[in-house]
């Protein structure tokens, strides 16, 4: 997802205001992806996602969301706990930041009224964390209503352990909430006192990122895995590496120890789970799969691994005595050499595993990896971590076919259009799920005729702006809930916002044209139905408060331009555009060389980027039959040389021929239309022909023929 910055606006800033966002999430199962979770007190799960929040949960419940947590400013990679203190919960991220969380005081609601609290909030946000207005822990919950918890104004607000310049990977905590020590892309661990946030100290030693971190139920040991592949353990009472080992051969992600801190179990992107002694260096290989391990958790004689394809499988593991795994044979010693030495030495000795399958397995939803946008704008080809290969309607927000386990690229290939739209979002995949950005006024650069989309009902020449649409089809069911709320007074008079809901503070910002081929209605064409069975989830921000995310399907209708950005509502509700850049083709048309046809323009055309080239042949057409006298029509159905009607500067328009004109359909001739030589299908829009084969910045040139006898 799109790193999403604070709510809140610098007055004194003199940059230009960048306009709030709109993302719509994607995804088979429509789930958010969780990157850590942690048990804070006997029933409370937190969680922690890349849509920058932390959520509270009730174990004891049907998956029922207490709070939604709000500090990040981007992803919220990983969490800790304090076993014996069980308020106490540590979180970090891509931001930077770390914050630690008293659970108990961040979800006890507040007695102050919500229309107090909204009154006495600011949305400025300074640079110290802990005086951060807490309307930026807006609850987000998508169990809830956006409007339905009260803003934590004056309220709670976590302690922020300032040190981490860069992305934060790692954290863990001490049994008493004492100690905590984080690590990431800076390649040190840092060792804080979460009571305050202030530092203790800082340990150096790996190559590389720091993604995997233990400490002993005292905290005077430490245990570390990095990308560098080395298995670090460090005494923070001498505040140095006491050992390093060299168990794997690539990244290490994911670390968990024996309640005794005497055996580390180590797993990462070599696919593989190793048990090491941490006083004798003696390792050996439990098992290997198909995909890098993430997550580690023992229980009892049982180990649980969380791999990259979403699946979490359950290995036998003595985790009570763990020497009794050794005893099997193929152990070998942990080096201290770095990753790159430590293949050489163990060639030729390559252990094997000593287990084959897990005992159990819990499958995941396969994350999309990679994705490639068509040229059409409508469908993007994704792949998933099980290999499959899948096209998604955008606009519909569905996969419309499932190629199963094909070439990706080959596909990619057999899919290729020769067509030409401007690119009107964005896409990532780094939730796993596709994610579809629209910024204003990119996204409404493209448009499609009608008849392209198959639309019914309307003429085949009406223009379609795919943002206007696809806006009206995610927000279609919270239009039918507004309609509800407004009754039948705000449907009569046709007008669902009121002139002050859409304020001229924000009017102000963009220069707004009202688009005049588009009817002032909440119709959602077939083409733009999302789907109410997998719906997608909206994220986005508006005018106060912090980002939020929430199913189409879940929007009450309540919501308005706090919630949602205001150049969305204008463009759903009041049929408004920013004015928009390169919708028009500029162009030449002149006789191919040495052709008899008669000279109809010296100056240049101007036309829609959509205008298929039929569309020209019928202009040429037009012009040749109607401005020409009859009598120059030679008897064999030639045009006789002459010069027709001239425009120095023109407009083709979508209409310019129309069928018809019975009186001299007889005469209409045979026309085709040439670029560089080539004969241009009659399908191909000037944008396409412009792209694929002019291929110059200048302006676009075009030649027409008479084909003779047809």
């Amino acid at each position: 997802m799109h790193r999403v910055g604070s709510a809140g606006n610098n007055a004194n800033s003199t940059r230009p205001r960048k306009e709030k966002r709109l993302t719509y999430v994607l995804n088979d199962s429509d789930d958010t992806q969780v990157n850590d979770t942690v048990i804070a007190g006997d029933n409370t799960l937190v969680s922690c996602s890349s849509d920058t929040t932390l959520k509270t949960w009730n174990c004891l419940s049907d998956g029922i969301c207490t709070r939604t947590l709000r500090q990040h400013s981007d992803y919220v990679t990983c969490l800790a706990a304090a076993e014996k203190n069980t308020n106490v919960v540590a979180s970090g991220g891509l931001g930077g930041e770390v914050f630690v969380w008293d659970i108990e005081a961040a979800v006890t609601p507040l007695s102050k009224s919500s229309d107090a609290m909204e009154d006495d909030c600011s949305n400025g946000i300074n640079g110290s964390a802990n005086s951060l207005p807490i309307s930026s822990l807006r609850p987000i919950s998508s169990s809830n209503s956006i409007t339905a918890h009260t803003t934590q104004c004056h309220g709670y607000v976590p302690i922020a352990a300032k040190g981490h310049k860069e992305s934060v990977y790692a954290l863990e905590m001490n049994d008493s909430g004492s100690l905590l020590v984080s690590g990431g892309t800076e390649k040190v661990v840092r060792v804080w006192d979460p009571r305050t946030g202030s530092k203790t100290m800082k340990l150096k030693g790996h190559a590389d990122n720091i993604r995997a971190l233990l400490l002993d139920s005292t905290g005077r040991y430490c245990l570390s895995g990095s990308s560098d592949s080395m298995i670090r353990l460090w005494d923070l009472g001498q505040q140095r590496c006491v050992h390093s080992y060299a168990v794997h051969t690539d990244s290490v992600w994911a670390l968990a120890s024996t309640p005794t801190f005497s055996h580390v179990y180590s797993g990462g992107r070599d696919l593989s789970l190793y048990l090491t002694d941490l006083t004798t260096r003696e390792s050996l290989l439990l098992c290997t799969k198909e995909h890098p391990i993430l997550q580690l958790a023992l229980h009892d004689d049982s180990i649980w691994v969380a791999t990259t394809d979403s699946s979490i499988h359950r290995w036998p593991a003595e985790g009570q005595n763990p020497q009794k795994v050794f005893l099997r044979g193929g152990s070998f010693l942990a080096g201290n050499l770095s990753f790159s030495r430590a293949r050489v030495s163990l060639e030729g000795s390559t252990p094997a595993p000593v287990y084959k399958e897990p005992i159990f397995t819990i499958p995941g939803t396969p994350a999309i990896v990679q994705h490639e946008i068509l040229n059409d704008r409508r469908h993007v080809l994704t792949k998933d971590t099980a290999g499959s290969v899948k096209l998604w309607e955008i606009t519909r927000g569905i996969v419309i076919k499932d190629y199963g386990q094909v070439s990706f690229d080959e596909k990619k290939e057999q899919l290729f259009e020769m067509v030409s739209i401007p690119a009107w979002y964005t896409v990532d995949t780094r939730l796993g799920s596709l994610s579809v950005h629209l910024d204003t006024p990119q996204c409404f650069s493209a448009e499609m005729y009608s008849a392209d989309l198959d639309i019914t009902g309307k003429p085949e020449d009406d223009k379609v702006n795919l943002a206007r649409e696809t806006l009206k089809g995610l927000l279609a069911h919270w239009m039918t809930k507004r309609r509800q709320i407004l009754g039948s007074r705000a449907s009569a008079n046709g007008d669902v916002l009121s002139g002050k809901d859409i304020t001229a503070r924000s009017l102000a910002h963009s220069r707004i044209e009202v688009d005049g081929n588009a009817e002032n209605d909440s119709m959602v064409y077939p083409p733009f139905e999302f789907s109410t069975v997998s719906p997608p989830s909206i994220i986005t921000e508006g005018s106060q408060g912090g980002p939020w995310r929430k199913k189409i399907t879940e929007l009450n209708g309540t919501e308005d331009e706090k919630d949602f950005p205001w150049w969305v509502l204008d463009c759903v509700l009041n049929n408004r555009l920013p004015p928009r850049e390169n919708t028009k083709c500029s162009f030449y048309l002149h006789p191919c060389e040495g052709s008899p046809v008669p000279i109809l323009t010296q100056g240049k055309l101007s036309a829609p980027r959509i205008l298929r080239i039929h569309k020209v042949v019928n202009y040429v057409i037009e012009k040749m039959v109607l401005d020409k006298p009859i009598d120059s029509v030679n008897t064999d159905g030639t045009f006789a040389p002459g010069l027709g009607g001239q425009l120095q500067h023109s407009a083709v328009g979508d209409g310019s021929f129309r069928s018809g004109l019975k009186h001299w359909q007889k005469l209409r001739p045979s026309v085709e239309i040439l670029c560089n030589n080539q004969v241009l299908s009659s399908d191909m829009s000037l944008a396409t022909v412009r792209a694929y084969v002019w291929k110059k910045p200048e302006d676009l040139i075009l030649n027409y023929r008479v084909i003779q006898g047809r």
